[in-house]
């Protein structure tokens, strides 16, 4: 029997009007306002036939030969992530790289970022299949499961990812465990990655409903762990559990007798860590499409099954701007991320919202703000860096910004991006400050218990990479 419900939708599809759908009439009516003139002509040729960056190019912006700083934090060497989306790791490492440097009485040094990649993977797997298990119960089309099978595992991070996998594996200097060509480019690995641990997903799912327990369910999922573990060593080498190294000056020669270390404690000695990595720091964000001076929680936006999900207070850019200049002036630098791709001059570096005329070559006005842009998925945080530098205007205003990249170092400004203050308030969604630069207030407001955000919301699909 139909119903009314059934009735009512044909009757709203037959009586779709001319201003509901591509009819010949509104189709002639689009056709008729191209014009075809010369000049037109002319232009359509030109962005059918070049890159549109290239066309839009503003010629004339030259703020980038401007690359005094008053305030910057020394640099630690320039790193490269390869073809890969460990952009966080990097970052992160590149923090702690620094004060390894100066206890070591070194000039060039860098952790293992594979080291840290390969248990970044292992715990990745783990949080997934057993999520899988912990929502068994759930419909298979449910939001959240949905949500599970789509993301099994990534390369891509946050500085939660970094605190919670250097507490609990530490570090090794580079030379101990090298980089593979999987580690640089990850993709095609990772695809294998994802499809085998779908494949264990549905397994679980299926035994729980032939009516495994919780217990023979988790008892699979180790066992099935082994073939991710064998598989993450194919591609990435076998993990360092234990290592002789010793510091050595540009020559070679060696600047102490060599140390048996473990991962853990090679940490504990060279970086010699004073604070949590967790607890002392704090994730500021800049999103105007949530309510400010508020802490929120995205769940499952963590690297490891007992690990932290990413916790942040949102702050208006002001207040951000200001702790931030608070830990450079103090020669801190920081994990910043932000939405690299949008007004990117990738020659010389410099991200300025005039690097590019989009509404001329298109004839059109790009005016959404950044509260919009987050709201509709066209902007997000999609890359993490290291801030290293502002340039303060006499009132102690920042007019631009530095930030240590990791995309080699022939990439933009010796491997540096430059950007303008007004880019920053558009584009930058976090950085990681210890809670020592923080004001009272922003101390204050972390005492709130946080709301908490579903994992497919926007903040986390664009992660770090």
């Amino acid at each position: 029997m139909k119903t009314k419900a059934f009735f009512l939708s044909l009757f709203c599809c037959a009586s779709a009007t001319a201003q509901q759908t591509l009819t010949p009439e509104v189709l002639r009516q689009l056709e008729g306002q191209q014009e075809a003139t010369a000049a037109e002509r002319a232009l359509r040729n030109a962005v059918q036939s070049n890159s549109i960056n290239k066309m839009a190019l503003a010629t004339g912006n030259r703020q980038v030969e401007d690359t005094w700083f008053s305030v910057e934090v020394n640099g630690s060497g320039i790193t490269d992530q390869e073809s890969s989306g460990r952009c966080w790791l990097f970052t992160g490492t590149n923090v702690l790289r620094r004060r390894a440097m100066k206890n070591l009485g070194v000039e060039g040094f860098m952790f293992s970022h594979v080291h840290l990649f390969f248990y970044d993977q292992l715990e990745k797997a783990n949080l997934f299949l057993q999520s899988i298990i912990d929502t068994r119960r759930q419909d298979i089309n449910s939001q959240q499961v949905q949500w599970l099978m789509k993301n099994p595992i990534s390369d891509g991070g946050t500085y939660t990812g970094v605190a919670d996998l250097v507490t609990k594996y530490g570090l090794v200097p580079k030379d101990v465990m090298a980089e593979t060509y999987v580690s640089n480019s990850t993709s095609e690995f990772n695809g294998h990655l994802k499809r085998k641990l779908r494949e264990i997903a549905i397994n679980l799912r299926e035994k729980s409903e032939a009516g495994q327990s919780v217990k023979q369910l988790e008892a699979y999922k180790v066992e099935q762990m082994k073939t991710i573990y064998r598989m993450l060593t194919l591609a990435y080498g076998q993990p360092v559990k234990e290592f002789t190294w010793a510091p050595r000056d540009k020559k070679g020669k060696l600047l102490s007798e060599p140390k048996r270390y473990t991962p853990l404690s090679f940490y504990k000695e060279v970086c010699q860590p004073e604070e949590d990595l967790n607890a002392d720091y704090v994730m500021l964000m800049n999103d105007p499409s949530r309510p400010y001076n508020k802490v929120y929680e995205i769940d499952m936006d963590r690297h490891t099954y007992e690990g932290h999900n990413w916790l942040y207070v949102n702050l208006d850019i002001d207040q951000l701007s200001a702790m931030a200049i608070r830990s450079l002036q103090d020669s801190v630098p920081m994990y910043f991320s932000c939405d690299v791709g949008k007004q990117l001059n990738r020659q010389n570096g410099l991200l300025d919202v005039n690097n590019y005329d989009y509404d001329d070559l298109f004839g059109t006005h790009f005016g959404m703000t950044k509260r919009q842009r987050i709201q509709t998925l066209d902007s997000g945080s999609s890359h993490a860096m290291t801030l290293v530098a502002v340039d303060l205007d006499a009132e102690g205003k920042p007019t631009k910004w530095k930030v240590e990249n990791s995309w080699g170092p022939t990439y933009g400004f010796s491997g540096h991006l430059i950007m303008t203050h007004e880019w920053f308030s558009e584009y930058m969604f976090r950085v990681v400050v210890n809670k020592k630069y923080c004001t009272p207030e922003v101390l204050e407001i972390l005492k709130q218990k946080p709301t908490r955000l579903p994992a497919w919301d926007p903040m986390f699909l664009t992660m770090d990479n």
